[in-house]
């Protein structure tokens, strides 16, 4: 019982910093002070190394997505709307988580071990010794940078498995090429795109967040700086899967 309640306490404690954190960054914005150098080095740093992987796993998305439906909808007679299918389905639902999970896990875990070893080594110690904010030097580059990053990515992720489904549907399943093509764009109306791209900004928040916040509070040496980079990047896969629920729930709501 004990542990529970310390466990509950040190939860409630370090909810509290992490938002408080959070407040701290968004004042650092609204006063203007953005370093736009350091932001758009985090843009290619954070984009760039990611865009590979980002896209073999979309390209893999698609084809199986593609090959499953038609498994399916062959048996009805309708391997017309495999097209329709898979381009819903990136935009709407799968694009969107597939593409934070992956950033998350690379350019995530990449902030955070960078903030944590600057923090073990004491170099965020030393830029407040001489009157920089770290929340400004530090974190916020990164934060803006995974906002902008990531819905391109996004929509580079979708369009690549766009494409794997095209693939599957014009030379496996014989659908025509104009035809499949016509039927993806007949699809996707504004409605979905936007729905997925609400999802986007939100889980950019939230990467942004837990990985600069467990980089920044990261102690123990370099044990530690392993230690809580892989925090970082758990919370940030429990987070976007429980908040993509919530979210879609709203969404199909509000604005089905």
């Amino acid at each position: 019982m004990k542990k529970i309640v310390t466990y509950s306490l040190n939860f409630i404690a370090d909810l509290g910093h992490s938002l408080n954190f959070l407040l701290s960054i968004f004042w650092t914005a609204l006063k203007g002070r953005i370093r736009w150098a350091e932001v758009f080095k985090q843009v290619y740093e954070q984009g760039v190394n990611s865009i590979v992987i980002i896209a073999l796993t979309s390209l893999a998305s698609g084809l199986v997505l593609a090959m499953q439906s038609y498994v399916v909808l062959v048996r009805f007679g309708a391997k017309e709307f495999i097209a329709p299918l898979v381009a819903l389905s990136l935009v709407r639902e799968l694009g969107p988580i597939f593409t934070a999970l992956i950033f998350s896990g690379k350019a995530g875990a990449r902030i955070t071990a960078e903030l944590g070893t600057m923090n073990v080594n004491d170099q965020i110690l030393a830029t407040r010794t001489l009157g920089v904010d770290p929340i400004e030097y530090f974190v916020l580059p990164r934060m803006l940078g995974c906002m902008l990053v990531l819905p391109v990515l996004t929509i580079l992720a979708e369009l690549i498995g766009i494409y794997g489904g095209y693939l599957i549907g014009v030379y496996e399943a014989g659908i025509p090429k104009v035809f499949y093509m016509n039927q993806t764009f007949r699809s996707i109306q504004f409605t979905d795109f936007n729905s997925g791209f609400i999802k986007v900004f939100f889980f950019a928040l939230l990467i942004g967040w837990v990985c600069c916040y467990q980089g920044f509070v990261t102690r123990g040496g370099s044990i530690g700086v392993g230690k809580y980079t892989t925090k970082a990047v758990a919370l940030s896969y429990i987070l976007i899967i429980v908040s993509n629920t919530i979210l879609t729930k709203i969404i199909l709501t509000f604005w089905p």
